[in-house]
């Protein structure tokens, strides 16, 4: 069993500003929202999905083929949480654009409609629902690999030895838990600490003043966690690199299931015609029924 865990926001700003390469700035109500049901489409189709969306996991097309297609899409409902609390610069849904905004909420209900597990998160980050997702399916003995797909460096703390991996689909890049440590000179469990002291200006805090990622990765190989630093490594930003640690810590309690089985795919609901019909896509509800019954 392979279990599929997808970042429908990071997917929804791609399809968006991809599209603008073919739209000449005339943004289609729905065009990311279709765009985002084919990719997950591709993995679900069991002819069509490995080859054209990318790398999948060793045993994937066997593991569809025998039990079906097992699969979740984290959303962030709105984009502040709890962090945007403890950090005031911490990102906000400010800057980002009405056209994209209005696509958010549609995005949840077409892929409720289409039969996917969805979590729209409020109080907590669409990472953390992948993150307590990827802990909840670990769990579970009958699951082989559990495929996180966004190439999000906070969610590389959540990759496994290979069993928990982190896919690039864009760039076709499998990252297990030496993978991680190829490209960031740390340990999966310690990208927090990394992202503390080095900042991530895509969230909104600027790291520790006077520390790259070079300078971090050998701290934190030497000493480990920030928490067990000398007192003089960080001196009076010592505070400030544990408040950074905990606003990359991605949070793994959430409730999202109680058994992996909830995330099977079992086909798109009636709802989903009226959807294919609104979004002018009736190809999707083709390939929905298609993929169905195979």
């Amino acid at each position: 069993m392979i279990v599929h865990l997808v970042d429908g926001t990071y997917e929804l700003f791609r399809h968006f500003y991809g599209l603008r390469r073919f739209t000449k700035g005339k943004d289609r109500p729905y065009g990311a929202v279709v765009g985002v049901l084919q990719t997950v489409l591709q993995m679900i189709d069991p002819v069509k999905g490995s080859a054209s969306r990318g790398p999948v996991p060793a045993g994937d097309s066997a593991s569809r083929g025998q039990t079906g297609t097992y699969l979740g899409v984290a959303t962030d409902h709105v984009i502040e949480s709890f962090r945007n609390r403890l950090w005031a610069d911490y990102k906000t849904g400010a800057s980002i654009e009405p056209a994209l905004l209005a696509q958010f909420h549609p995005l949840e209900e077409a892929l409720a409609a289409m039969g996917v597990v969805v979590w729209p998160m409020i109080e907590l980050e669409a990472d953390d629902a992948l993150a307590s997702a990827a802990h909840l399916a670990s769990k579970d003995k009958k699951v082989q690999r559990v495929a996180i797909w966004t190439p999000d460096k906070d969610l590389a703390q959540c990759v496994r030895g290979t069993r928990v991996v982190q896919i690039d689909g864009r760039r076709k890049t499998i990252r297990d838990a030496a993978g991680i440590r190829e490209k960031f000179g740390v340990s999966p469990q310690l990208i927090p600490d990394l992202l503390a002291l080095v900042g991530d200006a895509a969230d909104g805090y600027p790291g520790i003043p006077g520390i790259g990622a070079r300078t971090a990765a050998q701290l934190l190989n030497r000493y480990g966690r920030i928490e067990n630093f000398p007192s003089n490594v960080l001196g009076e930003h010592r505070d400030l690199a544990l408040l950074f640690k905990n606003l990359a810590t991605l949070r793994t309690d959430a409730p999202l299931f109680k058994k992996v089985e909830t995330l099977r795919w079992r086909g798109a609901t009636p709802a989903f015609a009226a959807w294919a019909d609104r979004m002018k896509a009736p190809r999707l509800l083709e390939r929905c029924e298609k993929a169905a019954g195979r």
